[in-house]
């Protein structure tokens, strides 16, 4: 899951999730699905904002996929947050 600030415009979340696809695949991963939820209320300010763009992105990867992944998610200006969990089997 990352939340982008909600002032990114549609083709910047396009590229950041190119992006992270790209990582993906360059490991040897591969991304499942992605699902938009769109713009919602922060239980909590993160960075100074009530709102952010949830997207949930399904994915197999390894171990340094992951972390190379997580990396270019935390230099990424426009992601507030981001969370990676393990599916139960």
């Amino acid at each position: 899951m990352l939340i982008t600030h909600p002032a990114t415009e549609a083709e910047r979340q396009a590229e950041i999730l190119d992006r992270f696809r790209a990582t993906v695949e360059a490991g040897k991963g591969a991304i499942i699905g992605v699902d938009d939820w769109g713009k919602r209320k922060l239980a909590y300010e993160i960075k100074h904002e009530t709102e952010g763009v949830y997207t949930i992105v399904t994915f197999t990867a390894t171990p340094e996929t992951l972390a190379e992944a997580e990396r270019v998610l935390g230099i990424t200006d426009e992601v507030l947050r981001f969370m990676t969990t393990r599916p139960k089997a």
